[in-house]
């Protein structure tokens, strides 16, 4: 079996990962799924991205130790280059990307999940955090960058120079997590999440999330600017068109 493959379900293309017995990667694994992830943008039935695992404890331990430590300087910084075009390119797909989290989520597999727009999660013991400081080293594929964006600096600073990590309900308590499920509902409320959210107008998701990334770089008055330009484009497509109608006819707008 593939150790990523992409399956398209009710307008969700899930990228599932397994390569046991952690998801741990290394070069190759990080190429296939970037080839994933431009297949899945290509694809036109797909209108969300979700990247889930089919490991039952692991979502991503992040990069194989072994092959980090057995690899030359030279051939771990091109396994890191691979990875941060991973994660660059999840984050600037114009589909809105989630991360399902229901196993331990570790180093780069974490950092894998903050470059995602939204994070669900199971309610469990396992752990989620950025332990690279315990070996001497640091997040280098987007973590510090990220996760300071996402949740309170100061526990952001606290996570990655203690190296500890946490559990799914203390991240969802900061904000890490944006949906917490209990273990045994994990799949059908992050399943019924996704589509609901695949049943939405992509062009309008697509702009929103546009400005959302970019305006946060901006000061106030650059990011009203982008807002509106993104909005006018919106007035004259199909979508815009079919949302105003079923307001109008008092009914559920049905999206392409």
């Amino acid at each position: 079996m593939k150790q990523i493959r992409l399956e398209i379900e009710n307008k969700v293309g899930y990228i599932v990962i397994n390569k046991p017995k952690a998801n741990s990667y290394d070069l190759d694994f990080m190429t296939s799924l970037s080839e994933i992830i431009d297949e899945a943008n290509r694809n036109n039935n797909v209108k969300i991205i979700a990247i889930k695992s089919e490991l039952e404890k692991f979502f991503c331990a992040g990069a194989d130790v072994k092959v980090f430590q057995q690899n030359s300087v030279a051939e771990n910084k091109k396994m890191v280059i691979q990875a941060n075009l991973v994660a660059y390119k999840i984050s600037k797909s114009p589909k809105i990307v989630v991360a399902l989290l229901d196993g331990h989520t570790l180093g780069g597999g974490l950092e894998l999940a903050l470059a995602c727009d939204i994070r669900l999660a199971s309610d469990g013991q396992y752990l989620i955090g950025l332990p690279e400081i315990n070996l001497g080293l640091m997040p280098g594929n987007g973590g510090t960058q990220r996760l300071i964006r996402i949740v309170n600096q100061s526990k952001a600073l606290e996570i990655l120079i203690s190296g500890e990590p946490i559990i799914a309900k203390q991240a969802f308590d900061i904000g890490l997590v944006n949906q917490l499920y209990a273990k045994e509902n994990f799949k059908e409320q992050s399943k019924s999440y996704l589509e609901k959210l695949a049943k939405g107008p992509l062009l309008a998701m697509i702009a929103i999330k546009e400005s959302v990334h970019k305006g946060i770089e901006l000061s106030l008055e650059e990011g009203l600017k982008l807002e509106t330009q993104l909005a006018d484009g919106l007035y004259d497509t199909p979508d815009a068109q079919e949302g105003l109608k079923a307001f109008v006819e008092k009914r559920k707008a049905i999206f392409n």
